[in-house]
C-alpha cells in the first residue's frame, strides 16, 4: 500500500502539484466553518451564517464549471491565477468590513465563491501528463482523495487555532493568503503551464451532454448537502455544550475517518465496474450519517463522526473514475468542476436549510438533515443505475483522446478526457 503511494509521489512534479492544490483549496475547504464562526462573532444568527455560507457556496458552484471551461479553452495559468487573487480579495473585504452593511457582505462572499480557482479539477487534468499511465492515474485519484482528508482534518483545527491566537477575521485573512500562494505554486509549475485540453466538440452543454455524468452530479448534490449540514450542526452542538473547540473536534474526526477509509481503499486494485462499486460505497456512507441524530456526549459524538467519514474518500475516489469514464472528450477540467459544483450547491443547500432546522428542531434535527442527504444520494444512484451502467463506447475509427505530456508527446486518456483506450 505505502509502496504504491510512494511510487506515485516520486514522479516529477507530483508532490508540488498535490501540496499546492491542497493549500490552494484551504479557503474553500474551511469556508463553511470560518464563515459561521466569523458571522457569530460579529453578532449574526445561525440563519444569517447559513445564508452567507450559502451565498459563498452557490457562487462557487456557478463559478467552478465556468472557470473550468475557460481553463479547457485557455489554459490554467491565464485563468486560475487571476481567479485566486479575486477570490482572496472578496474574502478580505468580508473579513475587514464584517456583516454590516449586509449587502457588502453578500457581495464579498459572492465574489470569493465565484472566483475560487478550479484547482481540484485542474489537478485531475494534470495527472495524465505527470504519471503517463491510466492505472497510475486512477491510483492517484485515491491518493488525491486521501490527501484532501488531511486538509479537511487540519483545516478546521487551523481555523480554530487562528481564532484562539488572534480572532475570526485574522483566521479568514491568513487562510486565504495561504490559498493564493498554493494556487500560485501550481499554476507556475511546468506541467500546468504546458497543459492543454484534448480537442472538444463545439457544444453549448459541454460536459453536461453526458447522461451518466448528470446522474452522478445528482447523487453528489445530496452528498454535499449532508456535509454542508454537518458543518453548521457541529457548531450548534459545540455551543450547546459550552465549548467552541468541540466543533473542530467533530469536523476533524470526520476528515480523519475519511483519511483512514481513503488510505485503505486506495491501497488495493478493485475488480468490477466502478459504477456498481459507487452504489455500495454511497450506501455505506449514508448508513454512517444516520447515527449522528443520537447526539451523545462529546467523546462518543466525536467517535460517531469519525465512523461517518470512513466511506467519504472512497466514494469520492470512485466518483472520479466514473467521471473519467463518462465525460465527453475535451471537457476534462469542466467535467470535474461540475462535480465540485454539484457538491458545492448541495453543501450550500445544506448550510441554508440546516440553520432554520436547528433553530426550530434542535441539534439532533440538524444532524438528521445529513442522514436524509445520504439516503437521497443512494436513491439517485439506484434510480439511475441503467443510465449510469457503463460509458458509451467510442465510435469505430474515432481518434483516441490525447493529452500533452511533460516531453511534448501524448498519452492515452486517463483523467477526464472521457474515453479509455
Amino acid at each position: 500500500m505505502a509502496t504504491g503511494y510512494a511510487e506515485l509521489l516520486r514522479a516529477r512534479h507530483a508532490v508540488r502539484l498535490l501540496v499546492g492544490t491542497l493549500v490552494g483549496r484551504l479557503p474553500n475547504a474551511t469556508a463553511p466553518l470560518a464563515i459561521v464562526l466569523f458571522t457569530r462573532a460579529e453578532g449574526g444568527s445561525y440563519t444569517l451564517a447559513g445564508v452567507l455560507s450559502a451565498v459563498y457556496g452557490l457562487s462557487n458552484a456557478v463559478g467552478q464549471p465556468l472557470l473550468g471551461r475557460a481553463v479547457d479553452l485557455w489554459g490554467q495559468l491565464r485563468v486560475m491565477l487571476p481567479a485566486a487573487l479575486l477570490s482572496g480579495l472578496g474574502t478580505a473585504v468580508f473579513a475587514l468590513a464584517g456583516i454590516d452593511p449586509l449587502p457588502l457582505a453578500w457581495a464579498a462572499m459572492a465574489v470569493a465563491g465565484f472566483f475560487t480557482p478550479p484547482l481540484e479539477g485542474g489537478l485531475r487534468a494534470l495527472w495524465p501528463s505527470v504519471l503517463k499511465a491510466p492505472d497510475r492515474v486512477h491510483a492517484a485519484y485515491a491518493l488525491d482523495a486521501v490527501a484532501q482528508e488531511v486538509m479537511f482534518t487540519a483545516g478546521p483545527l487551523a481555523v480554530t487555532v487562528l481564532v484562539a491566537v488572534w480572532n475570526e477575521a485574522a483566521a479568514l485573512l491568513v487562510i486565504n493568503a495561504l490559498g493564493v500562494l498554493g494556487a500560485l505554486s501550481v499554476v507556475v509549475s511546468p506541467p500546468s503551464r504546458r497543459w492543454r485540453s484534448a480537442p472538444r466538440e463545439a457544444h453549448w452543454l459541454g460536459a453536461l451532454r453526458s447522461g451518466g455524468l448528470l446522474c452522478l452530479l445528482g447523487a453528489f448534490f445530496f452528498v454535499g448537502l449532508a456535509l454542508g449540514s454537518i458543518a453548521v450542526a457541529a457548531v450548534a452542538y459545540a455551543d450547546g455544550h459550552g465549548d467552541g473547540m468541540i466543533s473542530s473536534y467533530l469536523l476533524s474526526a470526520l476528515g480523519a475517518g475519511a483519511l483512514v477509509g481513503g488510505v485503505v481503499y486506495g491501497g488495493r486494485v478493485w475488480a468490477g465496474e466502478p459504477e456498481a462499486r459507487l452504489r455500495v460505497l454511497v450506501a455505506a456512507l449514508a448508513a454512517g450519517y444516520l447515527p449522528l441524530v443520537l447526539v451523545p456526549a462529546p467523546a462518543a459524538m466525536t467517535a460517531l463522526t469519525g465512523v461517518a467519514g470512513v466511506f467519504l474518500a472512497p466514494a469520492l475516489a470512485c466518483a472520479f473514475v466514473v467521471v473519467d469514464r463518462h465525460a465527453p472528450a475535451g471537457t476534462v477540467t469542466e467535467a470535474f468542476s461540475w462535480l465540485v459544483t454539484a457538491f458545492g450547491v448541495g453543501a450550500a443547500a445544506g448550510t441554508a436549510v440546516v440553520g432554520p432546522v436547528i433553530e426550530h428542531g434542535g441539534t439532533a434535527a440538524g444532524f438528521g438533515v445529513a442522514g436524509a442527504g445520504g439516503l437521497a444520494a443512494l436513491l439517485v444512484l439506484l434510480a439511475t443505475r441503467r443510465v449510469l451502467a457503463a460509458p458509451p463506447a467510442p465510435l469505430p475509427g474515432a481518434p483516441l483522446d490525447r493529452v500533452e505530456t511533460d516531453h511534448g508527446g501524448s498519452v492515452g486518456a486517463g483523467s477526464g478526457t472521457g474515453r479509455q483506450a
